[in-house]
């Protein structure tokens, strides 16, 4: 099917065409994502997007162009235009609760409150942190001191060492105790392959995909893979328009 804009209904022969007419369109959203159609006020909206899977959103609300992948966020999305609801000053976007607006705001500002403890990787929002953690670092060990999850179990015990006071690692030049290994700078996980050694051992798997040619982070625009996310997220900028990389 051709891009259409769900604003006036005109379709275009590209993405990139659709995404230049919503940009002009009078009242519309100017940033659009090539490959659901969802549109956004701007242009970290669309980034914070395109680094997470794009789902189907087939109900579409009647008195916007906004679409919903399920009925239950469509009905609560219909509240802003039965009741009113608060509006954002940058964008003119409303929400229906301040709570809502404080989160959406952070998009504009570039506020990311919500740090992951396994990597620090910031976010905008509590449940944008969830889904990282769950689909990066799964979760599951968890602290019976502090209740923290971590990621791993070499993970749980080096955090462990916080409550413990435990200091393993001694640095030779100084006799300084400490909990990890990055003072001393030993790197005690070698690849078999090639000799190379590192300190973490999730930079070891990283590093022996060079070997194997895995790579397992598929982009979802393209037919290009990648050996971290990390090399995933800098290729998806690619994908945008020039003024947003």
């Amino acid at each position: 099917a051709r891009p259409t804009c769900e604003l006036c209904g005109k379709s275009f022969t590209s993405d990139s065409s659709l995404s230049r007419h919503l940009r002009a369109h009078p009242g519309g959203a100017p940033f659009s994502c090539f490959r659901c159609r969802s549109a956004f006020p701007c242009g970290a909206a669309l980034r914070e997007h395109l680094g997470t899977p794009c789902q189907p959103r087939p109900h579409k609300c009647r008195s916007c162009p906004k679409r919903f992948a399920s009925a239950r966020s469509l009905q609560k999305h219909r509240r802003v235009h039965r009741d009113g609801a608060l509006r954002c000053p940058d964008c003119g976007k409303t929400l229906t609760s301040k709570a809502s607006l404080v989160t959406h705001r952070r998009i504009h500002t570039g506020e990311r409150p919500f740090a992951c403890p396994d990597c620090g990787k910031g976010f905008m929002a509590t449940k944008s942190l969830s889904k990282h953690r769950q689909a990066q670092h799964g979760g599951g060990f968890i602290c019976s001191d502090c209740g923290k999850s971590l990621s791993s179990h070499p993970a749980l015990v080096t955090h462990r060492r916080i409550h413990t006071g435990e200091r393993p690692y001694e640095c030779p030049d100084c006799g300084k105790g400490f909990m990890a290994r990055v003072h001393t700078g030993e790197k005690p996980f070698g690849c078999p392959e090639c000799g190379k050694s590192f300190r973490a051992n999730s930079s070891l798997v990283i590093h022996r995909r060079s070997h194997t040619g895995e790579k397992p982070y598929p982009c979802p625009s393209c037919d290009k893979s990648f050996v971290s996310r990390s090399a995933l997220m800098k290729h998806l900028r690619t994908h945008l328009p020039k003024e947003l990389r």
